[in-house]
């Protein structure tokens, strides 16, 4: 018997020091395939989804913006071409893997000279105080170990007048629930092991989702990290949320 602190890792309990590196060998085994997976999972709406966050987002030429567990950088591109050549994006990723494809996507499509990648916990952010004026984590969130932490430290690092986006797998209502969970933990798994020859990461994934909080617990969670005027949005039925809030 042990006293260590646990987190979850999906449906498995963990010690609380061992889920960074656990994710991080999920994210390590999907990388090359990453992209490719999310539009056979999503169908291709995970592109709405991220269009619709960064709608919300809607920047200004000139300005800053990160982007935290930002992957392959889908919402970083977006960003960047908000804040055009005067403005600046930070795509970070606690993952190196999965932030060399995040480069080698936004270089080849020609995202260069105000775009910067840093290797960075979501934790601990190692940015100053009143850095930016947006902030966004696209299904990161729920894969780091202290969410409460995260959010306090995303909010430290915006500017005041400045807004939160949280894009996250969620919960859905109840019509669709069963139809979810029966595509979540049967097909999904089927297709990480066809196309990216790794079922255990895409279980994970559905297990995550299920032990992420809920759409009003998130809120709770980012007003107790000191952001006001919280709101979310559901999408396709709170198979997605995306939640925001401000920095004054």
């Amino acid at each position: 018997m042990t006293d260590e602190p646990l987190a979850d890792f999906g449906f498995e309990r963990v010690p609380r020091r061992q889920k960074a590196q656990r994710v991080r060998g999920v994210f390590d085994s999907v990388a090359d395939r990453y992209d490719v997976m999310n539009d056979l999972m999503s169908a291709g709406l995970h592109r709405l989804w991220k269009r619709f966050t960064l709608d919300l987002a809607s920047l200004h030429s000139g300005q800053r913006a990160l982007d935290v567990a930002g992957g392959t950088g889908d919402l970083a591109a977006g960003l960047a071409r908000q804040v055009g050549s005067g403005g600046l994006v930070v795509l970070a990723d606690i993952n190196a893997a999965m932030l060399s494809h995040g480069r080698d996507r936004l270089t080849d499509a020609g995202l260069v000279d105000n775009v910067r990648y840093v290797q960075a916990d979501a934790e601990r952010l190692p940015f100053a105080d009143d850095s930016f004026h947006c902030v966004t984590i696209g299904f990161g969130l729920r894969n780091v170990t202290d969410k409460q932490a995260a959010l306090a430290s995303m909010r430290r690092v915006l500017k005041p007048g400045g807004q939160l986006l949280v894009l996250e797998f969620s919960h859905p209502v109840p019509a669709i629930a069963p139809l979810y969970d029966a595509y979540s933990f049967r097909v999904l798994p089927w297709l990480g092991k066809l196309v990216a020859g790794d079922a255990a990461s895409y279980r994970y994934l559905a297990e995550s989702i299920r032990m992420h909080p809920d759409q009003q617990e998130l809120l709770s969670m980012m007003r107790q990290a000191g952001l006001e005027d919280c709101r979310y949005h559901n999408l396709s039925g709170g198979i997605v949320a995306v939640h925001r809030g401000y920095k004054y």
